[in-house]
């Protein structure tokens, strides 16, 4: 059912019927704990994203190779990885909504993306994070706080990013 509002947000948000989204509109609470959740690599091992939870700041996406949005803000995102990739980990989840890991993985590696890209196969992430749609950010302060969540094409990430790491 999760699978099926996010299809739904994205068709909405990419046809224009939603408005703009901006920071903290839906999903994880700003403040709340980030939850750990069992995905799984590229490469198929399970792995939990609680693992880097409290031990380094992080910006997570949770996209879509589909998603207009996801493509409208990759440029930014891959800037900032570029920018800040050495001081926090960032995280790409991959959704299992018309995707596979096998395409998930071929187009990570025709993109050349640098950060690690992980596949919610079932769905554990979406429901722990309450994803609300694609192009979702969440960015998690050093301590494991959640400091920003936002959602669509255009976000100002920087100032977030700024906020995990003074923390």
């Amino acid at each position: 059912m999760r699978f099926i509002r996010i299809a739904v947000a994205v068709s909405l948000l990419s046809t224009g019927f939603a408005a703009k989204a901006s920071a903290q509109e839906s999903g994880i609470a700003v403040g709340a704990r980030a939850p750990s959740a069992l995905v799984h690599t590229l490469d198929g091992k399970s792995t939990n994203i609680g693992q880097w939870v409290g031990k380094t700041p992080m910006l997570i996406e949770f996209w879509a190779f589909w998603c207009p949005n996801c493509k409208e803000l990759e440029p930014s995102l891959l800037a900032l990885q570029k920018k800040y990739g050495s001081r926090m980990k960032f995280l790409g989840v991959a959704v299992s909504v018309n995707e596979s890991s096998d395409r998930v993985k071929g187009y990570v590696t025709k993109r050349g993306f640098q950060h690690q890209t992980v596949f919610d196969a079932d769905g554990k992430a979406t429901e722990a994070y309450d994803v609300p749609a694609t192009s979702y950010v969440v960015v998690v302060d050093g301590s494991g706080t959640v400091v920003y969540t936002g959602l669509g094409g255009k976000q100002q990430l920087e100032p977030a990013i700024i906020k995990a790491l003074a923390k």
